[in-house]
């Protein structure tokens, strides 16, 4: 009877240390597969947080230093032209009428809100926007360490600090005009945020705030439509299942994302109608190589070009298709491998694909024409990419020795250091339109467009013979384009080769009769040549073709003016300082025709 006794309470033991041993296999597989809650962020700021955010701040400003002292590029000309930016009631304009803003096919007013803020403060002092664009990165770098943190993945300020370094965010930063992604961004990220405090919470401010912060990100840049997809992922990542509550939940983003995104798209078909004609199949051909792209300069951030080159759309070629099947076939890896890897990986592939998914060419949208990739679309994309990539080997070197792991934090500093570097040099391209043309032409000398650019931004620094041969490399590539030959003319007119300058002016006038460059310069080339009476026919075409253009009004005034009739010279250049007040040369002009006509008691 004791034996038996014996036996049972030796069989108990052996059960009870089974159990306890499939209890710890299971809280192992769950580790993997379910991520811990997001934790309860302390509202006090410690010594480490303080000392995180001033090397977050440091290691920023010293990569990002030469934006500091950079000027103004290309599409910059957009809000530094718009008349509602400088006007002190432009900012009704630019709410509710924002086709005032010409070049703008898009209705983004947040945006142009800020630049108006600043031009009351600073002008157009270039210093100014550059910090505010730095100091707007450096925003949405604390709020993505902090977002990080409360998700729980392993190493996030090493996260932040990859995201405030890394090269490919250069263009956003940078480039003045890509405000749009760094507000966009900011206003997603503290959406998250907010969202997932009230998964947390269930407080229902902090939905509506998430909602509300959604919104005003849409009216920055609708890449922001993403968002609610994107906290789908969230809900997946956290619980392995999407439930209808999560749905029903996210409705109400799904609603206010739609109605943004499909009152932007109406706007920009307005402004600028477009259509590709690429075929579904191309799309999809063209999509999974921009992923692939994407991807490839996120982990090598080398020879980062503002254009990138076209690359050939073939349908019938097998190897394009790799692309597709590669493509698909990681996203099946990843989550047939779920239980053994977690769902993290997964989770950030798809976060990085929905994100770019707006500019990925299925739908047509404006700067397909120039390239089908652009570093700045993956401002936001990026971070599914670094978390997963460097929460695995922050998990992974946890469980080194001590030895290995001071070694790993070496590698990450060494790491850091190098993408620091490569964004200080990337940054310097944005110093002029020179140094900034230049560089596009370097990496893509075919680039739609730059060697025009060039030779304009070589125009307003005077250098005429180089802008001349810029202009001609450009109309080689372009010799059927009416404002290719009007700024040859218009170079050699600046060059003092007034003979020469005629032949081009005028093709460019026989290929586009309405075109504003060559009526504008074949007019200042009439009365150059003392020619008034042709040159007025010129400038009052060019008034028909461009009435709000101050520089018409003023042609026809100083032609009228020279063709002894000033009293008609007096009312046009009136029209030509109404609209544009700023111009000293129309009001100098202006002053001395008044003086006249007093003179002779008019």
């Amino acid at each position: 009877m004791n034996a038996r006794r014996g036996t049972r309470s030796s069989n108990s033991r052996q059960n009870r240390r089974a159990a306890r041993r499939e209890r710890r296999r299971a809280d192992r597989k769950n580790a993997k597969t379910r991520p811990h809650q997001p934790r309860r962020e302390s509202r006090t700021l410690t010594r480490w947080d303080a000392l995180g955010i001033l090397a977050l701040g440091l290691l920023l400003v010293g990569s990002y230093f030469p934006a500091f002292f950079a000027g103004f590029v290309w599409d910059d000309r957009v809000f530094t032209e718009a008349r509602a930016v400088r006007d002190i009631d432009g900012l009704w304009r630019i709410y509710f009428s924002p086709a005032e803003i010409e070049n703008e096919a898009h209705y983004w007013p947040l945006v142009y809100t800020t630049f108006w803020l600043e031009h009351k403060l600073w002008g157009y002092a270039p210093t100014g926007y550059h910090i505010v664009n730095v100091l707007l990165h450096l925003i949405n770098t604390l709020l993505l360490w902090r977002l990080v943190a409360r998700l729980t993945v392993p190493g996030a300020w090493i996260v932040a600090a990859v995201f405030a370094v890394h090269p490919l965010h250069v263009e956003s930063v940078a480039w003045v005009i890509e405000r749009k992604d760094l507000l966009s961004a900011l206003f997603y990220l503290a959406a998250f945020s907010a969202y997932i405090r009230f998964v947390a919470e269930r407080r229902p401010g902090r939905y509506f705030l998430a909602l509300f912060l959604f919104a005003l990100g849409m009216l920055c840049k609708s890449i922001a439509v993403t968002l609610p997809a994107a906290l789908l992922i969230y809900h997946w990542w956290q619980h392995g299942r999407m439930t209808g509550a999560d749905l029903l939940r996210l409705v109400p983003f799904f609603a206010v994302g739609l109605i943004a995104a499909v009152a932007d798209v109406a706007f920009s078909i307005s402004r600028e109608p477009l259509a590709l004609g690429y075929s579904m199949a191309e799309r999809v051909l063209i999509a999974a190589h921009a992923l692939w792209f994407y991807a490839g300069k996120l982990l090598w951030p080398a020879n980062l070009a503002v254009i990138y080159p076209h690359w050939e759309v073939n349908v019938a070629d097998p190897l394009a298709w790799g692309y597709v099947i590669t493509a698909f076939a990681g996203v099946a890896a990843l989550y047939r491998f779920r239980h053994r890897i977690g769902r993290g990986p997964l989770a950030g592939a798809l976060f990085f694909a929905v994100t770019l998914s707006p500019v990925l060419g299925f739908v047509d949208f404006g700067y397909m024409q120039f390239s089908f990739v652009a570093d700045r679309y993956q401002y936001l994309a990026g971070i599914g990419v670094m978390a997963v990539l460097v929460g695995a080997a922050t998990h992974s070197a946890g469980r080194w020795p001590k030895g290995w792991q001071k070694g790993a934090a070496c590698a990450a500093a060494a790491i850091l250091i190098v993408l620091g570097t490569l964004t200080w040099r990337q940054a310097g391209i944005y110093r002029d339109g020179v140094t900034f043309f230049s560089h596009i032409i370097a990496h893509n000398p075919t680039a739609r467009e730059a060697h025009r650019n060039l030779g304009e931004a070589l125009t307003k620094q005077k250098r005429w013979e180089e802008a001349l041969a810029a202009f001609r490399i450009a109309l080689k590539q372009a010799p059927n384009d009416a404002r290719e030959h009007s700024n040859v003319g218009a170079a050699l007119i600046k060059l003092d080769r007034i003979d020469e300058a005629e032949g081009p002016l005028s093709r460019a006038l026989a290929l586009d009769p309405r075109s504003v460059y060559a009526l504008q310069n074949l007019a200042a080339l009439q009365v150059m040549r003392q020619r008034y009476g042709e040159a007025l026919d010129l400038y009052r075409r060019l008034v028909e073709v461009s009435p709000r253009n101050p520089s018409a009004h003023h042609g026809v005034g100083t032609a009228l003016y020279f063709l002894g009739r000033p009293d008609e010279s007096l009312n046009a250049l009136e029209r030509a300082l109404t609209l544009d007040p700023m111009r000293e040369d129309i009001r100098t002009n202006r002053d001395e025709v008044r003086e006249i006509l007093r003179q002779r008691g008019q």
